[in-house]
C-alpha cells in the first residue's frame, strides 16, 4: 500500500533552497506545500521558479496544520530558533548543518522533540548517496579487513572570493569545521561508527579576510573562529583518524577521505557529493581499482534524508540522517575546539548507533524495499 506524502515547508529561500525546491519532488513520500523567508519577495520568487503551491511568512508556515515537515534552510546562527519553534508547533523538522551552534541548543532541541513526538533530522545526507553507501557494503562485508585508520582533508582558503554572503563563515558557527566539518564526520561515522576520544590543534592565520567576490566586494570581515583545524580521533570500533579543515591553505595534493583496514585501503568520493566512484586497493592485487557503484541515488543529494525521515514518520522505524547522528558530529566538532583550548584530550559525551544502510535495488523515488 502506497503512503501518504507528506507536506513540506521550506523556511529560507537562499541559495541551498534551489536544491532542496529542485530534489525533493523526486520522492513520492514528499509534498512541496509552501516556502517562506524573511523577505517575502524571495520567497514568492522560488515558489515561482519551482512550482511551489504558496509563498508565505515562516509564522504562517508554522502556522499550516497540514504542514508536517519544516526543511530549515536559514543560517547557522538561526537553525535552532527556527527549528525548535518549528518542533513546538508540533511538527518535524530538517536543518541543514550544522544542527545548532551549542550542544547545548542541541540537546534543548532533540529534548524539546521527544516530547513534542516529532523527529529532528539535519544535513547532511549525502552519505546516502551511491558513492558512500557502496563504500558502507565494501567495509562490511570486510573487502579492507578491520578498519585500522582513516584520513579525511578538507582544505582551501575560504570563500572570500567567490561566495556571495561569506561573512558568516568567518563567524561562530563558520570555519571549515563547522562549514565542512559535517560532511566528512558524517560519512566516517556512518561507515566506523562513533568516536570515543578527540585531540586537536587550530590556529587563526589571518585575522581579517577581504571579500573579493559581488555583492559586498572591497569589504573586511573581521575572523572570529578557528581557520586551521588540525584533529584525532579515537573511533569506538578502534580505528584511528586524522582530520584537516582549513580556510589557511592556497593549494595542496591531499586526498578527501580514505579508510585504511589490515587488508588494504579504500578511497572514498567526495563526501559534499552523493556520487562519486569508489576506489579499493587489497594486497591479494597490490593496485587500485574503481569500484561499480551497488547503490543508487548517485546524484540525489539535499532531499533524500528529509524523504527519509518522512518514511520514518509514516511507518515507525529509525531514519538515518537523525537528530542524535548530528548531535555527535556537533559535539565531535566542539572537542575538536575544545582539545585545542583546553591542550587536552577530550572524551565525547555523545554516542550513536551507525545508519542503518540502505537497501540494494531500490527504484528511483523509493528508500524502503
Amino acid at each position: 500500500m502506497a503512503l501518504a506524502p507528506a507536506k513540506v515547508g521550506v523556511i529560507g529561500c537562499g541559495a541551498i533552497s534551489a536544491a532542496y525546491l529542485r530534489q525533493c519532488p523526486e520522492f513520492k513520500i514528499l509534498r512541496l506545500a509552501a516556502c517562506a523567508d524573511l523577505l517575502p519577495e524571495r520567497a514568492q520568487a522560488r515558489a515561482e521558479e519551482f512550482g511551489v503551491p504558496q509563498a508565505v511568512s515562516p509564522e504562517e508556515l508554522l502556522a499550516d496544520p497540514e504542514i508536517e515537515i519544516v526543511v530549515n534552510l536559514t543560517v547557522p546562527q538561526a537553525h535552532y530558533e527556527v527549528a525548535l519553534a518549528a518542533v513546538q508547533a508540533g511538527k518535524s523538522v530538517w536543518n541543514e548543518k550544522p544542527l545548532t551552534l551549542t550542544r547545548e541548543e542541541g540537546r534543548s532541541l532533540l529534548a524539546a522533540a521527544e516530547e513534542q513526538g516529532v523527529l529532528v533530522g539535519c544535513a547532511p545526507d549525502t552519505f546516502l548517496g551511491g558513492g558512500h553507501q557502496t563504500c558502507v557494503k565494501l567495509i562490511d562485508e570486510g573487502a579492507i579487513g578491520a578498519p585500522v585508520a582513516c584520513t579525511a582533508f578538507m582544505v582551501g582558503h575560504g570563500h572570500e572570493t567567490w561566495h556571495s554572503n561569506p561573512e558568516f563563515y568567518y563567524k561562530p558557527g563558520g570555519g571549515p569545521m563547522f562549514d565542512m566539518g559535517p560532511y566528512y564526520l558524517t560519512a566516517l561515522v556512518n561507515m566506523l561508527g562513533p568516536v570515543r576520544r578527540v585531540t586537536a590543534s587550530t590556529s587563526r592565520s589571518f585575522e581579517q579576510r577581504l571579500i573579493t567576490s559581488e555583492p559586498y566586494a572591497g569589504k573586511v570581515v573581521d575572523v572570529e573562529v578557528a581557520t586551521h583545524v588540525a584533529g584525532l580521533m579515537d573511533f569506538a570500533c578502534g580505528a584511528v583518524g586524522t582530520m584537516i579543515t582549513s580556510f589557511d591553505v592556497w593549494s595542496h595534493h591531499l586526498p578527501l577521505l580514505e579508510v585504511h583496514g589490515t587488508e588494504g585501503s579504500l578511497s572514498l568520493p567526495d563526501p559534499n557529493g552523493p556520487g562519486g566512484r569508489p576506489q579499493l586497493w587489497r594486497r591479494d592485487t597490490g593496485q587500485w581499482q574503481d569500484v561499480p557503484l551497488t547503490h543508487g541515488y548517485a546524484a540525489t543529494s539535499r532531499s533524500i534524508g528529509v524523504a527519509d525521515m518522512a518514511y520514518a514518520i509514516r511507518t515507525g522505524r529509525p531514519h538515518r540522517a537523525s537528530g542524535r547522528l548530528a548531535y555527535h558530529v556537533l559535539d565531535l566538532m566542539h572537542s575538536f575546539h575544545d582539545a585545542s583550548d583546553q591542550g587536552q584530550h577530550i572524551l565525547l559525551e555523545s554516542t550513536v548507533e551507525r545508519p542503518a544502510p540502505l537497501p540494494e535495488g531500490l527504484r528511483k523515488g523509493q528508500l524502503d524495499e
